[in-house]
């Protein structure tokens, strides 16, 4: 007996060897047989469009044999794999200068040069192709390798799992051994309201999401789903800085005008973006909420994270091993198949906008705004690179084990502001944005740490006509008539402050410096006038303080009850030098701010509840401007009246462009004890901070990588999946949070 335990103990290594190299050789079979399907699709490929364009040849002038084209055809397309996989990775590296849209459109032509350069090197001296083919085939023969790569290893589970464990290994080995703690990725919904997620949960629009609730009844939630209200300036400038640099002190909207520096700051300006965020770091005297190995991905500002790419608030200075604000395009567009399927579906996306546009021209749709000239374009690169370039930022930082990461995803918001919140086109963006939360869910499974994902948004969206549709005249036409001044006969446009712009502008290294002469009157005494949504801010730039109503009522007598009494005002904020702040409204109402709050709110009652609150915080900021002005707010259907060109916006008060949403794990604790509201995002920045501390409490041992995945299981029910790390004290999951489904009127509709 002891020689055949003996024996077997021999025996047992040897078969994990064989074991070993048997799946190693495995591997090796399996890889070497995509590529060679690979190869002959391509080559195949190379073959049909030989016989479709005229100008691309693969034999002599004098015809070959079947065979002989073939072979030409499998050699040329060998060729331009090999060349596309060695040498597009470095003509990217020499390529840095290039602003990353550009170098997306350059796609095409580069892999039209690679190809031709195969054909020439071709030993059998066969192809040939014109310029202009060349980029075409290259374009089909790269979508093709592209598609039917990411066929194979879709089926092929193991290689999947491979690939990500490859990436990760990078990071993995500098990890200390032993347990860590979990990661954070914390993704930014751009303008998804509360209510607006929940309609589409019910729709069936984001499946994702449903199962995270345990909606669908087929799994337990792991998630909680809480509302959360904005302050008065609803509108990502405001809320990205208090979430995460936790001061939202001195902004008091997406953009306005700054007396003592004599210029306009506008929130998605590079410089403007640098200089709030240094503003923000000084008040707190903390760095932001990522500082510890973060990384922060398609933000307006930084978190002061190690790792930056597509931060707005970094983009004007130079790029250095510190700075990579646009690094994450070159990251991303390094990879041949990343670069050609992004383009082709940014151009696929162009001509969906174009159809939705032309669609509801001639349906009459109304409210209605332009979606002309590069709106199309700007649409695209929101829904599709930016999407695209954070998305595998997120995983590749996942792969990378980071401690924290927060991306934004502007999708969504760019669409609303254009079609609506409640359209069709931006379902359709939502129904994308659930697949990105899956994708990236999915790749957490192969991290080399746990990770707890947070969603969230910044602000949500509300509907309605915009105020030059309605009354003929924009809110700047209004003031100069109240001012005496001449009103141009024909109502100009407004810009749009839409954060997708200000990437397009950072990615081509174009200056954002909106806001500029465009909003300096011609005389001194004029007042500037600018839009934040549906919020409105007037400045007299000749005087060096803040004008108080006496001020105002002596200058302008007919200027204050113009605007206070006018059908599109919901009401104004001025300071007055008997009460300090006083809240105007219509037929005469003067109401000083001390005296309202939510039992006596005044002209702020449409505005639900904590209006008094916001306008009073807003109140104290050191550049308010002159005069607030709020649209006006129907709470039976919700509807604004913005004064930019929006039919979706957000900015002031009213409607659901105030009730963002954070949805988290439930093994984090609750965000609010139960009755207790969320209000503004410097709570929300105190509730992520604790969440944080919480991830680097009880540590997993990574021992075992299935039972590292096992922490991220979507269908156990979160008393399994994560049964020690969970907080001492931490209220128990909602039972009613599917139950929020079955009303159709969420609480506090209004506010």
């Amino acid at each position: 007996m002891t020689g055949w335990g003996a024996a077997r103990v021999r025996c047992g290594p040897g078969r994990e060897v064989r074991g070993v190299r048997g799946g190693r050789w495995r591997k090796a079979v399996s890889q070497t047989g995509r590529s060679v399907t690979v190869w002959a699709v391509s080559t195949l490929t190379m073959l049909i469009l030989a016989g479709i364009l005229p100008d691309f040849q693969l034999q002599s002038a004098d015809g070959d044999s079947a065979t002989r084209i073939a072979v030409t055809a499998a050699l040329g397309a060998g060729g331009f794999g090999l060349l596309s996989a060695l040498v597009w990775p470095l003509m990217v590296r020499f390529m840095l200068l290039v602003p990353a849209l550009v170098l997306g459109l350059l796609v095409f032509f580069l892999n039209g040069a690679l190809l031709l350069v195969a054909l020439r090197l071709n030993p059998a001296e066969r192809g040939d192709a014109g310029p202009e083919t060349a980029v075409v085939v290259a374009a089909v023969m790269s979508a093709v390798a592209s598609a039917t790569g990411g066929a194979l290893a879709v089926r092929d589970d193991d290689a999947y799992r491979r690939r990500l464990y490859r990436l990760a290994d990078r990071r993995r080995r500098s990890l200390p051994p032993g347990p860590v703690t979990h990661g954070t990725v914390f993704l930014q919904l751009d303008g998804v309201g509360h209510d607006v997620l929940l309609a589409a949960v019910r729709k069936g629009l984001m499946p994702t999401v449903t199962r995270w609730l345990g909606v669908d009844n087929q799994s337990e939630p792991t998630h909680r789903l809480t509302p959360w209200r904005t302050d008065w300036s609803s509108q990502t400038g405001a809320s990205q800085l208090g979430i995460l640099h936790g001061s939202t002190f001195d902004v008091p909207a997406f953009r306005w005008y700054e007396k003592d520096q004599r210029e306009v700051v506008v929130c998605n300006r590079p410089t403007s973006a640098a200089a709030l965020q240094r503003r923000a770091v000084e008040r707190t005297g903390d760095g932001g909420l990522l500082t510890r190995d973060g990384a922060s991905r398609g933000n307006l500002f930084s978190g002061v994270a190690d790792e930056q790419a597509l931060v707005l608030s970094i983009a004007t200075k130079r790029r250095s091993r510190e700075n990579r604000s646009r690094a994450g395009y070159f990251a991303y567009f390094s990879d041949p198949a990343n670069a050609v399927r992004t383009a082709l579906s940014f151009f696929a996306e162009v001509c969906r906008e174009s159809g939705q546009s032309l669609r509801a021209r001639l349906r009459k749709d109304r409210p209605r705004v332009s979606r002309g000239g590069l709106y199309p374009l700007v649409r695209a690169f929101a829904t599709v690179v930016e999407r695209d370039v954070v998305v595998a930022a997120v995983m590749g930082d996942l792969l990378a084990g980071r401690t924290a990461v927060y991306a934004d995803l502007v999708a969504y918001d760019e669409v609303a502001h254009h079609s609506g919140p409640h359209s069709g086109d931006a379902e359709k963006v939502l129904a994308r944005l659930d697949r990105s939360l899956a994708l990236i869910e999915k790749c957490a499974e192969h991290a080399p740490r746990p990770y707890r994902l947070v969603i969230l948004s910044d602000h949500g969206q509300s509907p309605g006509e915009t105020f030059r549709a309605r009354y003929g005249l924009t809110l700047g036409d209004l003031v100069r008539a109240g001012c005496g001044l001449p009103v141009p006969r024909r109502a100009r446009s407004t810009r749009s402050g839409a954060e997708a712009r200000a990437a397009v502008r950072a990615a081509l290294r174009r200056p954002v410096e909106e806001g500029g002469e465009q909003h300096r009157p011609s005389r001194r005494s004029e007042p500037i006038v600018l839009a934040s949504g549906n919020l409105g801010l007037i400045s007299f730039p000749d005087v060096p303080h803040r004008m108080t109503k006496e001020e105002i009522d002596a200058r302008h007598p007919a200027l204050l009850p113009t605007l206070a009494n006018h059908p599109g005002v919901g009401f104004l904020l001025v300071r007055s030098e008997q009460h300090g702040g006083v809240v105007l409204g219509a037929y005469g109402a003067e109401i000083p701010l001390d005296a309202l709050d939510d039992t006596d709110p005044g002209p702020l009652a449409p505005f639900g509840p904590g209006a008094a609150d916001a306008v009073r915080r807003t109140h104290t900021f050191p550049h308010t401007a002159d005069i607030m002005v709020n649209s006006f707010h129907d709470p039976a259907d919700g509807e604004v009246l913005a004064f930019e060109e929006q039919i979706g916006s957000h900015g002031g008060l009213g409607g659901c462009q105030g009730r963002p949403f954070l949805l988290s794990p439930l093994a984090l604790s609750a965000p609010a004890p139960d009755g207790t509201d969320l209000v503004g995002a410097e709570h929300i920045h105190r509730v992520l901070r604790r969440w944080l501390r919480e991830c680097d409490g009880p540590q997993v041992p990574l021992t075992d990588p299935d039972r590292t995945r096992a922490h991220l299981s979507p269908t156990d029910p979160p008393a399994r999946s994560a049964p020690t790390d969970a907080p001492t004290g931490s209220p128990a999951p909602h039972a009613d949070t599917p139950a929020a489904f079955a009303d159709p009127t969420p609480r506090d509709e209004t506010v």
